[in-house]
């Protein structure tokens, strides 16, 4: 037989303190006997609704210019971002006469299929205009798998104080860039109006 000093440290342990294995089972459950005897929080949801954290993960929002053209610009780096698979994008052509945002393209077609989106905030971080942002709602829940497969029309901030429905020209300056030197710290927020008079 082996001398101690040559048997494994686990070996060891357990032969010198062979009293001590009956507690693994107890000590496995010490979570569970922890959180047992805790007071439960009971919130009357949805009479009584919880407020949540300032950078909650809910519902997506399409934000606008100051002016009321919307941000999405069609890229699709949000849908090639997007674990999921959740989000489908189309890119339509602005011209003069019809324009919906800053530059050459804008988001025509614009989905988030909620069945499969796991409220992660990638496409967020992919999104070079800021365009797409997060909302502190989350009660997004349905009993129709058609309504949770939220389209453009739903996804586009309200149109605020002194914004005009697309299609229209450019408010903010003559190119996509003084657009976005009025966005520039804004973090995706939606364009104010003391940006547009700040290029007027």
């Amino acid at each position: 037989m082996p001398s101690p000093s040559a048997l494994p440290t686990a070996t060891r342990r357990v032969r010198r303190f062979p009293v001590l294995e009956w507690l693994n089972p107890v000590k496995g459950f010490g979570v569970t006997f922890h959180t047992m005897f805790k007071k439960v929080p009971t919130v009357e949801y949805p009479e009584v609704k919880r407020p949540t954290a300032p950078r909650f993960h809910g519902r997506h929002q399409l934000n606008r210019w100051a002016d009321g053209l919307e941000k999405c610009i069609g890229c699709e780096l949000c849908a090639w971002a997007c674990p999921a698979d959740a989000i489908y994008v189309e890119a339509g052509d602005n011209t003069d006469d019809d324009r919906y945002s800053p530059g050459e393209r804008y988001g025509r077609v614009y989905q988030i299929n909620y069945l499969r989106c796991i409220l992660c905030g990638l496409c967020v971080e992919a999104c070079p205009t800021r365009a797409l942002t997060m909302t502190n709602e989350y009660e997004i829940a349905d009993d129709s798998r058609q309504s949770l497969i939220w389209t453009k029309e739903q996804l586009l901030a309200p149109l605020k104080e002194g914004m005009e429905e697309p299609p229209h020209p450019m408010r903010l300056g003559e190119t996509e860039q003084d657009y976005y030197a009025t966005g520039r710290g804004e973090h995706g927020s939606q364009g104010t109006a003391e940006d547009a008079e700040a290029l007027r």
